[in-house]
This record gives C-alpha cells, sequence and structure tokens, in this order.
C-alpha cells in the first residue's frame, strides 16, 4: 500500500514538473513574442518619455505604458528589462519614439541614453548679444541666464578667455543639438571649444609670413566675415588687410565702426556718418592703426582659413559693387574709380 501511495506521489510530481516546465517555456516564448513584436502605429507621431534621475525599471515601465510606446502589459515589459540587463541601464533624459517598435527597441533607447536633441543653427556673423537671443529662441535658457552666463568670469576663466575679457567671437556658428535641460554653461563651453578646433585645423595651413595669435586670427577673421558674404572673395579681402597691416596703414573697414557705434550706443541706427568714421574709439579703424581690441562677430571656418591663408595680391583697397561682391584695387586711383562707378552710378572710366 505505501508502496503505490509513493508510486502515485512521484507521478503527481513528475506530472506538476512536466506542467511547470511546460508554462515555464509558454512564458518565455510568450516574452519573446512581446520583446520583438512593434507595438504602435506609423503615422510618425512622436512621443515623449520624460524619465527623472534615480527612476527604477518599474516607474520606467509605467511610464512608457502611459505615453502609449509599449502595450499594457507591465510584468512581460519588466520580464524583457530583466532578461536583457535593461534594468540596471536606465538612463534619465527625455526620450522621443516614433512609428512602430518592439520593448526591446524601446527599452535599448533607454539604456544607450539616446534623448531627444533640440537643434539651434548659428549662422556665421553674429555677434555674442544676437547668438544669446537665438540660443533663447532654440529653448536652450532664458536671456537674461544667456547673459549672465556671458559675463561670469569663473566661466571666462573655465574657457581660457580670461585675458580677451569676452565671449565675442569665440562662440563658433554652427548647427549643435543638445538635450532638454542641457545648462547654458556646457552650451557656451562647447561653441568655444568648436572655435578652438577650427582654429587648429586653419592653423595647420598657416601661411608663411603670418604671425598672427589666435586672438588676432579671430579678430581679423571676424572682420573678414562681416566684410562679405561672398566665401570666394574671403581670401582676397583677407589679402587687401594683410597688406594694410604690413604697410602700418589703417584698415578702415565700416564692420568695426559699426561695433563701435553699438558700444557707444546700444543699437546700430543703419547709418555710418562722417562723425562716425573720424570718432576715436578703440574699435574704430578709421582712427587708430592695426586691428581693433578683439573681434567683432563670431567667425566661419573659411573666413578663419582666410585670415591665416590669404590669396597673393598686391590689393590695398576694395568697394561694395553690388551683389554682395567687391572690386578690388592695388592704389588710390583705381579704388576711387570703382567707388564713383559702383556707389556714385557713374560710368566707369576708360583707361
Amino acid at each position: 500500500m505505501i508502496k503505490r501511495i509513493a508510486l502515485a506521489f512521484a507521478i503527481l510530481l513528475m506530472v506538476a514538473a512536466a506542467a511547470a516546465f511546460v508554462a515555464w517555456n509558454h512564458w518565455n516564448a510568450s516574452i519573446e513574442r512581446f520583446a520583438t513584436t512593434p507595438f504602435g502605429s506609423e503615422d510618425g507621431t512622436e512621443r515623449l518619455v520624460d524619465i527623472p534621475r534615480g527612476a527604477g525599471m518599474r516607474r520606467v515601465a509605467r511610464l512608457l505604458i502611459e505615453a502609449g510606446v509599449t502595450a499594457n502589459d507591465e510584468r512581460r515589459l519588466l520580464a524583457v528589462a530583466k532578461s536583457r540587463g535593461f534594468d540596471r541601464r536606465v538612463k534619465a533624459g527625455e526620450f522621443a519614439f516614433k512609428g512602430a517598435l518592439s520593448p526591446e527597441a524601446v527599452l535599448d533607447q533607454i539604456a544607450k541614453g539616446r534623448v531627444k536633441l533640440y537643434t539651434c543653427t548659428i549662422s556665421e556673423g553674429l555677434r555674442t548679444d544676437e547668438i544669446a537671443a537665438l540660443l533663447d529662441k532654440c529653448g536652450y535658457a532664458a536671456r537674461a541666464e544667456i547673459d549672465r552666463a556671458l559675463k561670469d568670469t569663473a566661466l571666462l576663466a573655465r574657457a581660457k578667455l580670461t585675458a580677451q575679457g569676452s565671449f565675442e567671437g569665440y562662440l563658433y556658428p554652427d548647427t549643435y543639438a543638445f538635450p532638454k535641460g542641457a545648462k547654458i554653461e556646457a552650451i557656451l563651453l562647447k561653441m568655444v571649444e568648436r572655435v578652438r578646433a577650427e582654429y587648429a585645423r586653419a592653423d595647420a595651413q598657416r601661411q608663411n609670413g603670418v604671425t598672427l595669435n589666435e586672438h588676432e586670427v579671430a579678430t581679423l577673421a571676424s572682420i573678414i566675415e562681416k566684410e562679405t558674404g561672398d566665401a570666394r572673395e574671403r581670401p582676397r579681402i583677407a589679402c587687401v588687410f594683410h597688406n594694410r597691416l604690413r604697410k602700418k596703414m589703417m584698415l578702415q573697414t565700416d564692420p568695426t565702426v559699426i561695433y563701435a557705434k553699438l558700444l557707444r550706443y546700444g543699437f546700430f541706427d543703419g547709418n555710418i556718418r562722417r562723425a562716425d568714421l573720424e570718432f576715436a574709439h578703440p574699435y574704430n579703424t578709421y582712427t587708430v592703426k592695426g586691428l581693433p581690441p578683439g573681434p567683432i562677430a563670431s567667425a566661419g571656418r573659411a573666413a578663419l582659413q582666410a585670415a591665416l591663408n590669404p590669396m597673393p595680391c598686391d590689393d590695398l583697397f576694395f568697394v561694395a559693387c553690388g551683389g554682395g561682391t567687391h572690386k578690388f584695387c592695388p592704389d588710390y586711383e583705381c579704388h576711387k574709380d570703382w567707388v564713383d562707378v559702383c556707389q556714385l552710378g557713374k560710368s566707369q572710366k576708360k583707361k
């Protein structure tokens, strides 16, 4: 009798074990199907999930389900996370999900920290105040916070700009991408880092005889940037300025007069008057020889390269002649003739 009971009990255990094994296999198979089955529509709607710092996997699962990123099956979602090790690699930040995505793909994106990035394009030739306005518009920080950062002496020291005393000319024009909540200090330092990288690239092609240091290059490049919108002209514009510097001539470039007026009045009314040209100011290159104390805007790659590697020429003058282009001259008589043609509408003299 006892043997029969023991046998029956053993059989029950075997049946239970077999049932448990089948159930376990069925569960694992369902986990695999769940992990790799895309969920959601393909309409391109962006679903945002903001994962707070320190959030555990259960909190993350609920946020994903509430946002409609994954199916409403917290148990299987947690099982997928655990089986893949995603539960130990949760990253904080704002994540964006589009289209039908599998839970595995969603969790992988979070584990790798691929957060949503917000882009901001800074064009060449902008001053720091104009760049600050763009950074504000892009939502990186409030204007007051940006202005405080730009005047922060500790931040200038971190950027190695203490001697320069300003970020002017050291915020590289480019398209940037930063996540939500990025610190404005980190953004400004990144822009300075890009200037230094582009300067190093241009410096590798420095022309023999060009002895300008980094700050002088940034200054000259900013003037070149403001003088022409035609990339093809930048090396020749640079040549004119290098020739004038060698001859100890005043640069006499209007963008520096405009910058001086901005520093004096806080705005530019669109006009340069004789009194402006004659007003003694460190940035007015009609009254002081050589380069101004610092950049007047942020220069791009082409202007930096031109400042260090100008084309060979004998020109000492240039005049705007429509379409954003200029006429170049080696002497004042030639320059005067082109001023008559380009700015006064006179007929070109026959040679």
